[in-house]
């Protein structure tokens, strides 16, 4: 059984905003929203590389939020790997993806319409993984969603959070001066970047329609450290996600990836407590 429910936040800008693009994004059938239709489980396993991050591989029972990560790739693979699966997501074509996949392989995947600063759908202590592909710098405050996950995950359990790397957030390829990238934008928390999409994320085709540019805020890395810990959460492992192809053509995507790291990938396991020891 494949259960869908919807939970409506407060529909601030902020989530109209996001809504509007990713609806969109979904009728171009943009790269983050294409669902994986040939996994295995041992493909399933490669993909989300959870031995790599520190996270138990038997996932046979335990529950995972992927959390504003509809698109039918990650909640496949958790499940195909024997994991009980929810999704929240803002956008109904992601979900849509998501019931799609499940379909295909003939597992159970929950979803759940919300935004990612409101996680009251979901009962707390509820999670032994909670997912969170590249989505965080969409909201203004980090603070809020960290707060969310705090209550909806287990004791022990583990948070996966990927975003931009702070000193490089709305930094592109586009910023080459001929002898590097130049930054121009504040470091500051919740500054707002936007910049047009990358030509990988439509394979290099027109996307059709109007799509507004991604809108993110920066969230500076004091902020998502401090706030993790606040709430809680015992930090186990972080990445920085480059490509490693310094001699590429400066000014491309490439050779920028490799120069300034655009992401970061952090594990953090939940002990509420432990610092008042």
């Amino acid at each position: 059984m494949i259960g869908d429910s919807r939970v409506l936040a407060v529909r601030d800008e902020v989530y109209e905003y996001n809504q509007e693009r990713w609806e969109a994004l979904v009728a171009a059938d943009a790269l983050f929203t294409r669902p994986m239709l040939d996994l295995d489980a041992e493909k399933a396993r490669a993909y989300l590389g959870l031995e790599r991050l520190g996270i138990a591989g038997d996932l046979a029972g335990r529950k995972v939020l992927c959390l504003a990560g509809g698109g039918g790739q990650q909640s496949a693979a958790f499940a195909l790997l024997g994991a009980d699966v929810t999704v929240l997501d803002i956008s109904s074509g992601q979900l849509e993806r998501d019931r799609l996949a499940a379909e295909h392989y003939g597992v159970d995947v929950r979803t759940v319409q919300g935004d990612m600063r409101d996680l009251s759908a979901l009962d707390g202590a509820s999670f032994d993984l909670v997912w969170h592909p590249y989505s965080l710098t969409f909201v203004p405050d980090s603070r809020v969603v960290f707060r969310e996950v705090a209550r909806v995950v287990a004791r022990g359990g583990h948070y996966y959070v990927m975003c931009a790397n702070p000193f490089f957030s709305g930094l592109t390829h586009d910023s080459w001066n001929g002898e590097g990238y130049t930054l121009k934008q504040p470091y500051t928390d919740e500054a707002a970047t936007s910049y047009p999409d990358q030509d990988w994320v439509y394979d290099g085709k027109p996307a059709g329609g109007h799509i507004c540019e991604p809108r993110e805020y920066r969230q500076t890395l004091g902020r998502i450290v401090n706030s993790l810990i606040q709430v809680g959460f015992v930090l186990t492992y972080i990445s920085e996600v480059r490509n490693g192809h310094p001699d590429a053509e400066p000014g491309s995507w490439v050779h920028f990836t490799s120069v300034a790291p655009p992401w970061l990938e952090f594990v953090w396991q939940f002990h509420p407590g432990i610092l008042e020891r």
